[in-house]
């Protein structure tokens, strides 16, 4: 295992731009590392890529959202039994969406690294002359770079929050339940549990990630599965959970509050 894969193993970090200064601070969860970013960069540091996840991820929510949609209520119905409609639908609407938005995701994901200073900060300009040298280099593939790592951690993650979901939503419905809240809990409860179920292949994304990046990454394997080996033997089952607190927290009100949303302006759409 490489040196930066074994540092992210045995201790967590935060970075912080700290009065012009960027370093890595030890943390000890997810609370402590809000309280050592909210000391160093104030509240924004907290919102730090907020604007260029809007801008790039809104459109690929939206045809996500709107895929899924179509898919289990006009094209699946007629092919698949009931019971497995959500799920094939949100594995097939993730998968799709991921594809022809892993060139976004490429941009999203080098405006918001680390940039060289806190003078020099990566933009849209930077980023793209950045990425037209990738592929007059490594040709259009390098567009689709890491693909494979985020379909096995976010297309099975789909499918399990979409068919909880639906589920969920008829459970409350024969009960004579329905409205926003009733979406926003079953939402969060469905994130909540694929988040649980997809934390080992989240962990080995970012572990891939981190061995790619590392200098030293020949002398570990990024394969998916003898890496989870790898770390099954060294570090134990729960090295698979690593992170989990935190993943959490932020999927679960954010499963909540979108599919809350997505019902709402659904309805309001209807009565028009």
């Amino acid at each position: 295992m490489s040196s930066l894969a074994r540092s992210i193993a045995q201790e967590e970090v935060v970075c912080v731009w700290d009065n012009g200064i960027f370093r890595t601070e030890r943390v000890n969860g997810f609370w402590d590392a809000v309280r050592h970013v909210w000391r160093a960069e104030g509240v924004r540091g907290l919102w730090k890529g907020a604007g260029t996840t809007l801008v790039i991820g809104v459109p690929s929510s939206t045809s996500y959202m709107l895929t899924y949609d179509h898919l289990l209520n006009v094209v699946l119905p007629p092919l698949l039994p009931a019971s497995v409609v959500p799920l094939a639908s949100g594995m097939i609407a993730r998968s799709t969406i991921s594809t022809l938005a892993s060139p976004l995701e490429l941009i999203r994901t080098n405006l918001q690294s680390t940039p060289p200073s806190a003078d020099n900060p990566h933009t849209l300009r930077s980023v793209l002359t950045s990425i037209r040298g990738l592929v007059h280099e490594q040709g259009f593939r390098v567009l689709w770079r890491g693909l494979g790592a985020t379909l096995w951690r976010d297309v099975p993650f789909s499918g399990i929050y979409w068919a909880g979901y639906e589920n969920s939503k008829k459970a409350f419905a024969r009960k004579g339940h329905e409205g926003a809240w009733v979406a926003f809990i079953s939402g969060a409860f469905s994130g909540t549990t694929a988040a649980l179920l997809t934390s080992p292949t989240d962990v080995i994304k970012t572990r891939r990630q981190a061995l790619i990046m590392s200098s030293s990454s020949s002398t570990g394997t990024t394969a998916t599965f003898p890496l989870l080996k790898q770390i099954v033997q060294t570090e134990g089952v729960s090295a698979l959970f690593a992170g989990l607190t935190p993943r959490i927290a932020k999927i679960a009100p954010a499963c909540g509050i979108m599919i809350a949303c997505f019902e709402g302006v659904g309805r309001l759409l209807s009565q028009n």
